[in-house]
């Protein structure tokens, strides 16, 4: 094997592997590497998990030439979050090369300010990169190299159209990488790709040694009761939730919340910025549980997780492959709970004949999280930075160092987790304060949950 990444081209991308916290590159990355640069067409396989991003992205530093001030490479993608994940392990590589997003919902007037002195990489879904090309926002006789991730997603999603306009748009491409979670994965050929180079990293069997799949037992149709035991059978270790219908995540979280179980929903219907404090909160620890559709099956930015909850099952054997991918990955070990009444409709990719899983019969609830999470009304475009944060809020607030959680800065806004101990006195000891000479909103970020009437 080729090994390749002495051999890039900038000295300063030595250091990316310790960038990203890794020790090595597993198998599939730098077999991806290889491949991706000595092929023209690869179509990648590879589980939930596995590190995919980091395998196609190595390679484009080989690719970018610095001396070009256009788009360089387009990733497309079906979801704003997974754009936006992308985008995060591109900037953790620390590379000089710019990148940039463009998604519905995002701001058109700050995309067309970014797009106005090109990224290198341009990541988008394929609607607001279909809007762009028609507004000719950017140029295209430079983009050489086309990535396609989770490609089953977006056509599922229904975007044959936009993507068939976009590949036929870009007349320069010489490089194309197809990638997926899912194997059997037919190719349209709008995309150009023909006879690719296929890694296929997905095993043979969907058993896998690390994933525990157990059943819990529901006494009536309604499992809510049963998820409740479930959530307090589990030593308060966060979780995701999965059901099929948006409508059935609010409600259950609605509930959730009546019995004091802190939790928040997150699916499709939701607008932006709802979706994007949701995954926040959840990432950061100021909720436990996130209820939610099989939009967070995949693409998202959140922590490995130990446990996830199939409240209702999808159709479909491939979702609950992918609901899966989001515990026992890599080398860690998770379990799959499949909540189950006697009159559920049973699916044929389900063994019901497999370990059962008891809940506790002492009903003691989930502790409370050990974060809460301020809203802080400035971001990047008002200059404000992670260590301003940090500094203003050791400073002005006499908060420790330990006392402060995970901080993302958005373009608008930043929010910053603080020990759900410490609020409260922090909240009144900064109440006139200034940052940077500047008084800004802080506040308590709560989940936009909707009430029944």
């Amino acid at each position: 094997m080729i090994y390749l990444w002495p051999m890039t081209k900038n000295s300063e991308n030595n250091t990316v592997l310790e960038r990203l916290g890794f020790e090595q590159f597993n198998e599939m990355q730098e077999l991806a590497q290889e491949t991706i640069l000595n092929s023209s067409n690869t179509l990648l396989l590879s589980p939930t998990g596995s590190g995919k991003t980091v395998a196609f992205l190595l390679p484009l530093l080989n690719l970018i030439q610095a001396d070009i001030r256009q788009v360089q490479v387009l990733i497309l993608v079906p979801s704003r979050e997974l754009a936006i994940q992308i985008e995060q392990v591109w900037k953790k590589m620390g590379t000089s090369f710019k990148v940039n997003t463009s998604y519905g919902g995002h701001s058109m007037d700050v995309e067309m300010k970014n797009l106005s002195q090109p990224p290198a990489i341009l990541i988008g879904t394929p609607g607001r990169i279909v809007d762009h090309l028609k507004r000719k926002s950017f140029e295209t006789n430079q983009i050489k190299t086309l990535i396609l991730d989770e490609f089953d997603k977006s056509l599922q999603l229904g975007f044959h159209e936009e993507m068939a306009f976009i590949c036929n748009q870009l007349s320069k491409i010489n490089k194309r990488i197809c990638v997926s979670a899912t194997p059997a994965l037919e190719i349209p050929s709008f995309t150009g790709i023909t006879s690719p180079e296929i890694l296929d990293f997905i095993p043979d069997t969907t058993e896998d040694s690390n994933l525990s799949v157990q059943l819990v037992l529901s006494k009536e149709k309604d499992k809510l009761n049963c998820l409740v035991q479930l959530l307090c059978s589990i030593n308060s270790e966060a979780a995701l939730i999965f059901c099929n219908h948006r409508e059935a995540a609010e409600r259950i979280c609605e509930l959730l919340l009546q019995k004091n179980i802190q939790a928040t929903y997150y699916h499709g219907g939701m607008d932006q910025e709802e979706r994007e404090r949701a995954l926040i909160l959840f990432r950061n620890g100021s909720v436990n549980y996130l209820v939610t559709t099989d939009l967070a099956a995949r693409g998202l930015d959140i922590p490995e997780m130990k446990h996830v909850i199939h409240y209702h099952l999808p159709s479909k054997k491939e979702e609950f492959i992918h609901r899966n991918g989001r515990t026992a990955r890599m080398l860690a070990t998770g379990t799959a709970y499949v909540l189950h009444h006697q009159d559920d409709k049973k699916v044929d990719y389900i063994d019901y004949q497999m370990k059962t899983f008891s809940v506790k019969k002492e009903m003691e609830l989930p502790k409370p999280p050990q974060f809460q999470t301020l809203y802080v009304s400035g971001g990047k475009k008002t200059k404000l930075r992670k260590m301003d944060l940090v500094g203003f809020f050791m400073q002005s607030g006499n908060l420790a160092k330990e006392d402060i959680g995970l901080i993302e800065v958005k373009d608008f806004s930043s929010f910053i987790a603080i020990k759900a101990k410490a609020i409260n006195k922090l909240l009144i000891q900064i109440e006139n304060q200034k940052m940077k000479g500047k008084k800004y909103k802080i506040e308590v970020a709560r989940a936009v949950i909707k009430k029944t009437e």
